[in-house]
């Protein structure tokens, strides 16, 4: 599929080129694509539903574990509890070099684990900031099976 839109910071025209993967519901392969966004320093943002319905997004770092999306947070955030009783959330991540390079990801979080959720974050911690991390605590990590995988490239 290509798109055109108008970028008005340059004022000319963008082809984008994407590419949908989905699977009725069932888990579906990250590309290759997706997993360099996602192992670049680039930033996640996390989708999850509030009790009524209404969406809460997080800034976050992010990581993967083969095909599945991996998120380390806390225990006591609230996109924590959200998944607790809802377990769909809604990715997106951009290139922080050409933010038209993007990814986005429809998913469901399979497994909210605690064992190396501390490595996890030092490991996450040197990718973005170069040093371990320092507010060590309830940490878990968030297991993400991708139901629908979209990437877009001008």
């Amino acid at each position: 599929m290509h798109t055109k839109i108008h970028d008005a910071l340059s004022k000319k025209t963008i082809n984008l080129s994407a590419i949908c993967l989905s699977n009725g519901g069932y888990m579906v392969n990250l590309p290759e694509k997706a997993k360099k966004l996602i192992e670049a320093k680039n930033f996640a943002n996390v989708a999850t539903l509030m009790r009524d319905g209404s969406p809460h997004v997080t800034t976050t770092w992010i990581d993967h574990d083969n095909d599945i999306v991996l998120v380390n947070t806390t225990e006591n955030r609230v996109k924590t509890k959200n998944i607790r009783r809802d377990p769909r959330v809604a990715i997106s991540v951009f290139n922080m070099n050409d933010p038209y390079d993007s990814l986005f990801i429809r998913g469901k979080v399979v497994e909210i684990r605690k064992e190396g959720a501390e490595e996890h974050i030092d490991k996450l911690a040197h990718k973005y900031i170069g040093v371990d991390y320092r507010q060590h605590g309830d940490r878990v990590i968030l297991r993400i099976e991708p139901i629908h995988v979209t990437l877009m490239k001008p």
